[in-house]
């Protein structure tokens, strides 16, 4: 692998690595922020499941049209598309959990990749959308990358609040008359988008290491929900490009490189992390430990109308914006409804 990367003083002064670079840029912000909402709704491994289940498709693309980027990457398109919306609706209309209908699916769905792929004959372009190719990236490919990435980064600022009620508490989002299995779908529609366009950058394989890596990362060091978002994204642009950077300098194929550096700024971040870290958590008092592992972010404050009836069971989780905080003594104390815009402040 190393013959194909050219010097990073040669590659400093071409299109191409600065192309390479707009595209890191452009996915390591949209897939920072979906990432932290597949860790929030315990689907972690959903990418990995629908970047193999694009095998399917871009297997059949590849009987059809033989080396043709676009329609492999439709093809890719249309396989994970099928794999997400179909476990979606299984889930939602039979007694199937969603983890159950995806697996059912990816297993599937990869076997059948695995018989188109072995019917191709195999091919040094299908290589490539499986570990990535980021020198080779075109302008249809980060056209493609702008758009998703823009898509994603409006998605989150015009569907915030229902975004942020789903993850957190799907029931309370319901009950105010939000449409639940709409967010959901839709993101589980970008996923796949940002999947199909991260392809070339660091292939099918690796694909999870942009989403999850950078939002486990962020999660360590946040304590709300917003500050999560951002923090993720910042940490796949920069990790992607330090990655990138080296990967040229040492001669080395860049999506594996990519996703290394990412995971070893999370591997430092669980000892150094002053928030949730070990480190951290080792020296804090025992009567200061908090249960981290069910509660997460802060929601948006519910309706008068709503706060004044509902009781504890319909009220969101994480009320005080705080990640991993469970209720504090004191206002597990105050009647319901009641809220503090900072309830650890003291």
């Amino acid at each position: 692998m190393n013959g194909h990367v050219p010097p990073l003083a040669e590659l400093l002064s071409t299109r191409e690595f600065w192309r390479a670079a707009l595209v890191l840029v452009v996915l390591g912000a949209s897939t920072g922020m979906l990432g932290c909402v597949l860790m929030v709704r315990r689907l972690s491994l959903l990418g990995d499941v629908l970047a193999h289940a694009m095998l399917p498709g871009v297997g059949l693309a590849w009987l059809l049209f033989g080396v043709s980027v676009p329609a492999l990457l439709v093809g890719g398109l249309a396989a994970g598309l099928v794999t997400a919306l179909g476990s979606g609706l299984i889930s939602r209309l039979t007694r199937l959990k969603e983890d159950s209908a995806f697996a059912a699916l990816f297993a599937t769905m990869f076997a059948a990749g695995l018989v188109l792929a072995d019917a191709t004959g195999g091919s040094e372009e299908l290589l490539h959308l499986l570990i990535g190719d980021l020198l080779g990236v075109g302008g249809a490919d980060l056209a493609l990358a702008a758009a998703v990435g823009v898509a994603t980064v409006l998605a989150f600022a015009l569907f915030y609040r229902g975004i942020l009620i789903e993850c957190f508490d799907p029931a309370f989002h319901r009950a105010s008359g939000g449409n639940g299995t709409l967010v959901h779908l839709g993101m589980l529609a970008l996923v796949v988008l940002n999947l199909v366009a991260s392809l070339r950058a660091v292939g099918a394989v690796l694909s999870i290491g942009m989403f999850m890596l950078p939002a486990v990362t962020a999660a360590l060091w946040s304590r709300r929900w917003g500050a999560m978002l951002s923090l993720s994204s910042l940490i796949a642009v920069v990790g992607a490009l330090s990655g990138f950077v080296l990967s040229c300098a040492l001669g080395v194929t860049p999506g594996p490189c990519i996703v290394s550096v990412l995971g070893g700024v999370f591997v430092a971040s669980l000892a150094l992390s002053p928030v949730h870290g070990a480190i951290a958590r080792l020296r804090r008092p025992d009567h200061h430990h908090r249960e981290e592992s069910e509660e997460w972010c802060e929601v948006a404050p519910k309706p008068p109308s709503i706060a004044a009836t509902s009781g504890s069971e319909g009220t969101p989780r994480g009320e005080g914006g705080e990640l991993g905080a469970a209720p504090s003594p004191t206002n597990s104390a105050e009647p319901h409804g009641h809220t503090h815009d900072h309830p650890h402040d003291h």
